[in-house]
Parts: C-alpha cells; sequence; structure tokens
C-alpha cells in the first residue's frame, strides 16, 4: 500500500470529447459516451498505489463505507456469491443476508440496504485485511477469480461500476419521439454527492492512477458489455479505437501528468 503523500490531483472540470451513437441492436437507445474518460489511461492500483478515501486507511481503498444496493437483482446476486464464502475465504464471515447487511439512507430520508460495516466507521464486511491467510481485499471478488468468473458477477453494483459512470434517462426529441439516453462518463468525486468533495484522495483524477497499459475502453470491457450490452459496446469500441488512432482526442489531464516524465526529452549538456 502507498504510504507516500499523494501527488495532487487534477482539476475537476477541463475539456473533454463526447461521442454519441445509436445501439446497433435498439434504434430507441442513444449512447453518449465521454471519450476523454474511456480513452484514458485509468486502472485500479488497490493495494499499490492507492491512498483511500479515509486519511490513514490506504489499505481500506474505496471499502471504507458499505456499498448501497441498486435494486433487488442487485441484492440477490450477492446473496448467491456470499453463500459460496466460508470462514476460510472470509475474515469476517457472517451467516445470513441480514447479518452481513443493513438498512441506511442515501439521501437521508429514504431507507436503502447496503453492506454492513465491521464497525461503526468501517470498513465493509466483505474486506479480509491484507496479512489474511485466505488473501487480502474483497473476499467476493477473490471468490469469482476463484470460480473463474468475472467480479461483477459476485459484486454490489456500485463496487464493479466504479469508476464509470451511467446514467439513463428517457428523453423526447423535438419531433416527439422518444429515446433512451445512455451516458458513460467518469464518476469522479462529485458522483458521491457533496460529501465526495471530502474523500481524502479519490483516483479518477489522480496521475497515481493513470497507469494502465491499455486504454479504458478496452480494459474495462466486460463492465461496459453489461452497462450498455454486447452490440453498443462493440460498435464503442470501434469508434474508441479510431479516435484513438487519430490522435486528436481532449486528453484527460490525469493521464496527460502521468505520461509527462516518459514524454519529456532527455536533456544532455552541451558537448556530451
Amino acid at each position: 500500500m502507498s504510504g507516500k503523500q499523494p501527488t495532487p490531483e487534477v482539476a475537476l472540470d477541463f475539456p473533454r470529447e463526447w461521442i454519441e451513437f445509436l445501439d446497433p441492436d435498439d434504434e430507441q437507445h442513444l449512447i453518449r459516451a465521454d471519450l476523454t474518460w474511456l480513452l484514458s489511461r485509468w486502472t485500479c492500483v488497490f493495494g499499490s498505489a492507492c491512498h483511500g478515501i479515509v486519511p490513514g486507511r490506504a489499505q481500506d481503498g474505496c471499502c471504507s463505507h458499505g456499498a448501497f444496493f441498486t435494486d433487488s437483482d442487485d441484492e440477490n446476486r450477492v446473496r448467491s456469491a456470499a453463500a459460496k464464502l466460508t470462514p476460510q475465504t472470509w475474515q469476517h464471515y457472517r451467516r445470513g443476508f441480514k447479518n452481513y447487511t443493513e438498512m441506511d439512507s442515501v439521501d437521508g430520508t429514504k431507507p436503502a440496504r447496503r453492506t454492513a460495516t465491521r464497525s461503526e466507521d468501517g470498513p465493509c464486511v466483505f474486506l479480509n485485511d491484507a496479512g489474511f491467510p485466505g488473501g487480502g481485499g474483497c473476499a467476493l471478488h477473490a471468490q469469482a477469480l476463484r470460480d473463474g468468473v468475472h467480479p461483477l458477477k459476485y459484486k454490489p453494483d456500485v463496487c464493479w461500476q466504479l469508476p464509470v459512470r451511467r446514467e439513463q434517462d428517457w428523453v423526447t426529441r423535438p419531433d416527439g419521439t422518444k429515446i433512451l439516453l445512455s451516458t458513460l462518463t467518469e464518476f469522479d468525486r462529485r458522483g458521491w454527492g457533496a460529501g465526495g468533495h471530502d474523500l481524502a484522495w479519490w483516483c479518477t483524477s489522480s496521475p497515481e492512477a493513470h497507469v494502465g497499459a491499455d486504454a479504458m475502453y478496452i480494459t474495462y470491457a466486460p463492465e461496459l458489455t453489461e452497462l450498455v450490452g454486447v452490440a453498443a459496446y462493440t460498435r464503442l469500441a470501434g469508434l474508441c479505437a479510431a479516435r484513438l488512432k487519430s490522435g486528436l482526442i481532449a486528453i484527460h489531464p490525469a493521464t496527460a501528468a502521468a505520461e509527462q516524465p516518459r514524454r519529456a526529452p532527455r536533456r544532455t549538456l552541451r558537448g556530451s
């Protein structure tokens, strides 16, 4: 885990490049994608360069709080995955859905269920400590890998979708026709609401997390496919590849900052 001071994060507002296209499988589904984000070199640095969202708790990563469920399908998926865990693979093993979840509220008024925390101030009950013999990190994530499936099949929606933000709205066009607009973009600090500005560190705007070998649309292919469907992702990937090849993208400033040391020309002494 990272123990050094975080590199300064980039500002939240900067020029972005967007693209819109119709889902090949559904002419009423319009995808609006943030190319600046999807062509960035962001990658998860949990366990290495991650500083965590709570001061002094880098080992938590972004698991310092419980994860709210989006719907009953989300709950049932986690329930089925948790049933595969044992005290040997889950450090804070609890039997029974209601024993590892609790009621809370996203907006302070409407009740919502989330994964429980190990204590009043967290972290998530599914987070194993780094030194746990069964393996550190998310117990659900590790179980998915043991079972040979992608972690999105076992983890809460919010956990596998981050740091991609998908918003969906039915939009009425000037001619009266309606379309479903899916927007794919960066889940930056503002995605958490007002409290997002109080996070000790957040990865999407940090150059320390923009060190991936490939662009995000490649490394996050399974998640993006789950969010918009196979046909739409295939179309999106083609558009991303073409734009990347053109070299005309509005590059994410955190990716640019991460690449700066590699791009800087080597300085030599005169006469050498």
